[in-house]
């Protein structure tokens, strides 16, 4: 009995103590923050559990230049600002952002290993405390699928693709100085 009443109090110890720790501030959850013990691997448990009960197995459209193009296209304005292009530096909010968003072109980050399946579940639904949103709302789930098997083929695109995917052109003579005064603005205006 004595066994059983130190059990309890036990776990309804570390309950209360868990629940102090969230509950006054002292879990770090600024981006710049270090990850809680655990947090990575818990996360990353439960994400590949849950993917590998409910993605589907086969895409139902192939990878052909047409689908891969249209991928692009949709990946260049929907992805390409978190997950980067290629060639291209990751951006100011993906740097901000924790944890940080894989750079889906970096040989290193790509997901050309993982099942198309489970990029399309991904895509589709978001991923909890990490900043990627779901697109089912927002994307058709042909889109989602081009996106997709995209990200499958990113090591071996066609240079139809890749130029898909190229940033556009940066504008000639855009002028980035903001901290002219609006009435100099407004006196260059007049004289004009």
């Amino acid at each position: 009995m004595k066994f059983l009443f130190g059990l309890i109090l036990g776990l309804l110890i570390t309950a209360a103590v868990g629940y102090g720790y969230f509950r006054f501030g002292y879990a770090p959850v600024a981006t710049s923050s270090a990850p809680m013990p655990f947090e990575k691997t818990l996360a990353k448990l439960a994400l590949r559990a849950h993917i590998q009960k409910e993605a589907t197995k086969a895409p139902p459209i192939s990878a052909n230049e047409f689908n891969l193009t249209q991928g692009a296209a949709v990946y260049a304005q929907n992805c390409a600002f978190c997950h980067g292009a290629p060639g291209q530096k990751t951006t100011m909010a993906a740097k901000g952002m924790f944890p940080l968003p894989p750079q889906l072109f970096a040989k290193e980050e790509m997901v050309t290993d993982d099942p198309v399946g489970a990029t399309y579940w991904k895509v589709s639904n978001g991923i909890r405390m990490t900043g990627m949103p779901g697109f089912a709302e927002m994307l058709t789930p042909t889109q989602i699928w081009q996106v997709s098997l995209l990200l499958a083929n990113a090591d071996k695109l066609p240079v139809q693709v890749q130029s898909a995917l190229a940033p556009p052109a940066q504008l000639q003579n855009v002028k980035t100085d903001l901290k002219q005064p609006v009435a100099d603005q407004q006196q260059k205006k007049k004289k004009n």
